[in-house]
């Protein structure tokens, strides 16, 4: 089983990439696809969490994820209040969103990290809400090019089944430009 946190603010999407995922997931060849929100007083801006679990039988878990292999941090100002690395499995994976290089972030341990400019991604796709760059669907693009864990076809097609007409094509373009710009040479830290 291959278990999946998700850092991010509130109104930034972690909950809609867990799902997005987790049918992603599915669409892949994996059996069992799991998406669980974390939910508390959160209001937009404030950190949140989501989880998503994939494996190749039946999932029965349905717990948060408190021992990820993989950490996706949707907004690199997270690093510094949400602890994200916190009970990562040696090993691990760890993607961030930002535009600066995986050596200045100053992140330390036994994981992979990765750094990817999802934000500019859902920028040059047009994906736009309330003057607002939105994330969510971009980044399951850069999950996929960090970890092949899922394909970018499946991601195409998880995010056809979650939006639909503009919103589905802006989206798709903003996957696949992020899993372009997804440089996987992150080494561990």
């Amino acid at each position: 089983m291959h278990e999946i946190r998700w850092h991010g603010r509130g109104g930034q999407g972690s909950v809609t990439s867990s799902k997005i995922l987790a049918e992603a997931a599915f669409r892949s060849g994996w059996c069992g696809a799991t998406a669980a929100p974390s939910f508390g007083a959160e209001r937009r801006g404030a950190p949140v969490t989501a989880s998503t679990r994939i494996a190749r039988e039946r999932i029965r878990v349905l717990s948060q994820v408190t021992a990820p292999d993989v950490v996706v941090v949707l907004d690199d100002s997270l690093l510094s209040v949400a602890n994200a690395e916190v009970g990562m499995k040696p090993g691990g994976t760890m993607i961030v969103n930002t535009t600066r290089p995986a050596s200045a972030l100053g992140l330390f341990g036994d994981f992979r990290l990765v750094a990817s400019d999802v934000t500019g991604a859902a920028e040059a796709a047009g994906v736009i809400v309330g003057g607002q760059p939105i994330v969510s669907a971009a980044i399951v693009g850069a999950f996929a090019k960090a970890t092949g864990l899922v394909s970018l076809e499946s991601v195409k097609a998880a995010i056809g089944e979650a939006f639909s007409g503009s919103a589905a094509a802006k989206n798709v373009e903003a996957a696949r430009i992020a899993y372009e710009c997804t440089s996987c040479d992150g080494a561990a830290t």
